[in-house]
């Protein structure tokens, strides 16, 4: 660590804008702040505040990325950066709060987005600043606060960064305490946070259970869940491009990221071409023996092991990870089972049978599955049983427009990809904007601003203002 997150680390316990001891506070002061903002504070005014957080975070951005990666022990430094460079830049604002009017002989009507005013969030040890950076953006152009539940493995870090949120809205002229968090968060705090009465929407980022106990919680909830997403390599794909995409997107931030590649199912001519270039792209090809070896170190089948870390959606597995080796690097995992090597490497590559348990478990770690397939039918297939139908992120390399339609539709998932990393869904390499709250379980795609606002309809009758 440089001197200047040192330094940050030394001072977390000082007070920081927005962190409080108790939910109770930290309700209290966000619900005021939300009064506040929505009465004083005017769409320009948002605009300029959001422009504010923005700069903010892109100023520290690089302090938070280093540490999250030493609080944390997950991913990596350059690759956090970059998260957070995308979620203040990508995220979008009030643009997406659109009027709609309808205007006939019996009068005028217009709809507007209105906020829901306090919202409890739960962010991830994954993607920590930039989910809350993401949804602060969101939530606060929508007109909202946020008080959040942050992962208790990145509390220190999130502090830092809700801190930097709040000068920023302060310096533009907002009220403090648009966003908070609680200083010490458990299940606990998350079970005052859902319950209290002040707050009118919960948006949960994070694995199954989070999502449906947010579910079952009474309230409006938009959950974000766990995915395992399947790339499909035809007979018509680009090689070249298809082994450079795929180890970029499987091996960035150690595959912590819920849409990064996680299995590849590809046609039998192409195996041997793919496996190759990959190997170009710093890919590492394990042999049966080394596979089994990594499995053994990173897997377990025991379920009751406090060490193991499920993350498939739904359902019941064999194999279990093991949270220790969870975001490590892979040039970690190759020295822990003996093996030297000079060259770089990001990613782990092995052949394997479609039931292999890294085909079937969401692995957030850089050991990716290849499993050969006699044709595109197979490969597709294959891909949407994997996927288990969490309808979260898919992939296919192809330029046949008939496969990839009908993969498309077969699959029918929040992101779909062609030719290209999964990450230009998030807007990372592609068009588009960005969001950290991928809400695939109850149907919102990928959030905006607009998914943090309720319909507000007001309605003119006999004919009021129509003058054409």
């Amino acid at each position: 660590m440089n001197q200047q997150v040192k330094q940050i680390f030394k001072t977390i316990d000082d007070k920081h804008m927005g962190v409080y001891e108790t939910v109770a506070e930290a309700i209290e002061q966000s619900a005021i702040a939300q009064i506040r903002f929505q009465g004083e504070c005017s769409l320009e005014a948002r605009n300029r505040i959001i422009a504010a957080i923005r700069q903010a975070i892109l100023d520290c951005a690089g302090s938070l990325g280093e540490m999250a990666v030493e609080e944390s022990g997950l991913g990596r430094v350059d690759h956090k950066i970059a998260k957070n460079q995308l979620a203040a830049t990508a995220t979008p604002g009030t643009e997406c709060l659109q009027t709609h009017a309808i205007s006939s002989d019996d009068g005028l009507t217009i709809e507007e987005r209105s906020p829901f005013g306090l919202i409890g969030a739960v962010t991830p040890v994954t993607n920590e600043v930039p989910t809350i950076v993401s949804n602060a953006i969101s939530m606060i152009a929508g007109g909202n606060a946020v008080v959040f539940n942050v992962h208790p493995s990145a509390k220190m870090t999130s502090a830092v960064a809700i801190d930097r949120i709040n000068r920023a809205v302060i310096a533009e002229g907002g009220p403090a305490d648009l966003v908070t968090m609680v200083k010490e968060p458990t299940l606990d705090t998350l079970q005052e946070i859902a319950k209290a009465p002040e707050v009118r929407l919960l948006v949960g980022t994070g694995g199954p259970g989070l999502v449906n106990a947010l579910l079952r919680s009474g309230k409006k909830a938009i959950g974000a869940g766990a995915g395992n997403p399947p790339v499909v390599v035809d007979e018509t794909a680009d090689i070249e491009l298809a082994a450079a995409s795929i180890v970029a997107g499987a091996s960035f931030d150690n595959n912590l990221l819920c849409i990064g590649e996680k299995e590849v199912f590809v046609v039998e001519q192409q195996a041997d071409a793919l496996i190759g270039a990959m190997k170009k792209s710093r890919a590492y090809l394990l042999t049966p023996a080394q596979a089994q070896q990594v499995t053994d170190l990173v897997l377990t089948a025991d379920q009751d092991d406090e060490t193991a870390k499920g993350c498939s959606f739904g359902m019941e597995r064999e194999y279990h990870l093991r949270k220790e080796w969870v975001g490590q690097d892979a040039a970690k995992i190759l020295t822990a089972i003996g093996v030297d090597h000079s060259e770089p490497v990001d990613l782990l590559i092995f052949e394997a049978l479609v039931n292999n348990p890294f085909v079937q478990l969401e692995q957030m770690m850089p050991v990716l599955p290849i499993v050969r397939c006699r044709d595109f039918s197979q490969a597709m297939t294959y891909a949407v049983d994997a996927e288990h139908g969490n309808r979260h992120s898919a992939c296919i390399y192809s330029n046949n427009v008939n496969n990839v339609t009908t993969f498309a539709k077969r699959i029918g998932t929040t992101v779909f990809t062609q030719n290209g990393p999964t990450l230009v869904g998030l807007g990372y390499g592609g068009a588009g904007t960005t969001s950290f709250t991928i809400a695939g379980p109850t149907g919102e795609g990928i959030t905006t601003a607009r998914d943090f606002t309720r319909v507000r309809r007001f309605a003119i009758a006999q004919g009021g203002n129509r003058i054409i």
